[in-house]
This record gives structure tokens, sequence and C-alpha cells, in this order.
């Protein structure tokens, strides 16, 4: 029998947070405004400059000498992320469901603090997940270089051009002990992701094509497209229009029982089961789920849960509807994710 895993993003399908986000905007002036332009930034390096060395979620880098000119250090860090926790509903029902059927593994672009909080939370075993690292105690900020820091953080939120972002964070900072920081942080997104992705593979002696792959955002391109190339499934959870692209299956829904189900399906049966069963769905969600094998307890809760609320939307992504659907998953993703958290890459 081959192996199979669950293997799945965290902010967005487990959580609510924009850590990084959520960091910027408690420690840094116009932090909101500053993160939002420096994630367009990150955007414009990975999809348009594509540069050398530079992957999705290294806004996490970029951010940092910021963070520790305002004032956070590594227990500001992990006392905010611990008080600010907000799960995706079901999600922790979700993740212990399927830590039950198979190996099962959170990759995040998010620092450590945040993942060892949420791990916490959820009662899940850090040992199995990937994470960007910072240390902001191990580095000291000269008087004159905070002053610096601060009047660029006015530059970027008053509107700095991609080029003079350039100049700040590639020319500017490198030289300076801010340099240092960017240079220390090791983030997981993207490129990062995918090599997350084929470590678990690799140590779990599972083939490229045995496993669950699920994102929502820019940071998760590289595994999606690795799962979706290679005969796994790919699912985007309220995905962005990045994650819907190299996805092969969509799902929108407030709640995450609809990827416990999708994970049972597949477990116990296959790819082709649980294709066959989207595609009914599809058509007649509650034919669907009368028609299939579903779980009888997943069967009550689904009733449970949506018996007030429109039932979760989950389509095979096709050339012909995939504009349509990016279109209703961003929508849905700014509504329950907020505006701003919503609109990043």
């Amino acid at each position: 029998m081959v192996k199979k895993l669950f293997i799945s993003d965290c902010e967005g399908p487990l959580s609510l947070n924009d850590n990084a986000f959520e960091l910027a905007a408690h420690f840094i002036p116009q932090g909101e405004e500053f993160f939002r332009r420096v994630s367009l930034y990150d955007d414009y390096l990975v999809e348009e400059v594509k540069k050398p060395g530079y992957h999705a979620g290294d806004t996490l880098k970029l951010i940092a000498p910021f963070l520790k000119a305002y004032g956070a250090t590594n227990q500001k860090i992990i006392d905010f992320s611990k008080e600010n926790i907000l799960l995706v509903p079901g999600a922790q029902e979700t993740v212990q469901l399927i830590q039950d059927m198979m190996p099962t593994y959170i990759i995040s672009t998010s620092y450590q603090q945040y993942i060892q909080a949420l791990t916490q939370t959820l009662d899940f075993p850090l040992e199995n997940t990937y994470f960007t690292t910072i240390d902001l105690d191990q580095h000291q900020l000269p008087e004159a270089e905070i002053d610096t820091l601060h009047q660029f953080r006015e530059e970027i939120v008053a509107g700095a051009d991609f080029n003079l972002m350039d100049d700040i964070f590639f020319k500017h900072l490198s030289t300076l002990e801010s340099g240092k920081i960017i240079q220390a942080v090791k983030t997981v997104g993207g490129e990062g992701k995918k090599l997350a992705l084929q470590d678990i593979l690799k140590a779990n002696a599972a083939p490229s094509s045995g496993f669950l792959y699920v994102g929502d955002s820019i940071t998760d391109v590289e595994p999606l497209r690795f799962a979706r190339e290679n005969n796994s499934l790919a699912i985007s959870f309220n995905g962005n229009e990045y994650a819907i692209r190299e996805s092969n299956l969509a799902v929108i829904s407030p709640h995450t029982l609809i990827i416990s189900l999708l994970a049972d399906l597949y477990f116990k049966f296959n790819q082709d089961y649980l294709l066959q069963f989207v595609e009914a769905y599809s058509k007649d969600p509650e034919q669907a789920l009368y028609n299939y094998r579903i779980n009888l307890t997943l069967l009550e809760q689904f009733e449970t849960i949506f018996q007030d609320q429109e039932l979760p939307q989950v389509e095979i992504i096709t050339t012909e509807n995939q504009n349509d659907i990016t279109s209703k998953s961003i929508d849905y993703r700014k509504k329950i994710r907020g505006e701003i958290i919503g609109g990043l890459g």
C-alpha cells in the first residue's frame, strides 16, 4: 500500500492570522501600510523581477530590522503570538483527525515563535513543522541606524516606488547591522517550502505521488506546483490567484471540516475516488454527500455545521473555470481574513 501524507500551510488553511503583518501593525507605526507595501514589493521581486536568490515570503526578512528598531524582541514576539492565535473554525479537530490517519506536517513561512504558539494550541508536534527562524536578540542596532530605519519606514509608507525600495533594502541596509539581521533570517517560503516538502517525502520513504498539499498564497506556489506535476493533490483553501493558478482543487469554505472529509476519502480510498466525489459535489453537493462513502460522523457534523449557511464550494480547477473560481476565492478570502490580509500575496 502506498504511504499517504497530509501536508499543509499554516496561515490560511489552519489559522486566520498573518502573524508577520500583525507584528508589523503592533510594533511599527503605520505598520499595516508599511507591511502591505513591502509585501507588494516582495511579490514584484518574485513574479516580475525573478530576483536570483530571492523567494516568496522573504518579506519576513525585510521587515526584521524594522521590528528590531521599534522595540520587538524574541520574548515580545512570543508573547504577542500566544495572545493572538486565531484558528479557522474546525482546524483543531481537522488536524487531530488527520493525524490519526496518516503522517501530518505543517510547512509555514511564519516565524518560529508563532508556530510554537500555534502547535501548543493545536496540540500538534513541533517536530512535524517547518518555519522561518528569527533571533532579534542576537543583534544590536546603533542609535544612528535606528534613526535611519525610522526614516526609511516613513519613505516606504509615504509611497516609495520599487526602485527606491531596491536602494533601501539592497544598497543601504546591506552595509549596516540591518543587513546582518536580514541575512540571519532563514525563511521557509516558495522554494524553501518545496525543499521542506521533499525532505518530508524522503523522511517517510514516500513517493512524490502520494500526498495532499493544502495552501493559499504566493509562498505555496512551488509546493502546490510540485504536488500537481507529480500526480499528488494540490488544494487551494480560500486561496488567492497564485494558489489557484497552481492547484488542481479549489476549496472555498468558512470551516475546515470539508478538508477533513476530503482527507478521509483520500486516505480510505484513493485520489481517483476523491476526484470523482469532487466532480459530483460541484454539481449537486447534497446528492454527492449521500452517494459517496462519506464517514458518517463527518456527514453528521457537516449537516449540523452547514445547516443554516451555504455549503462549502469545492471545484476541480480547469482553464474554463479558473478565472471565476479565482474571483470567488479572493472575495471570500477577504471576507473571512479581512480586506488587507486577504489582499496580500
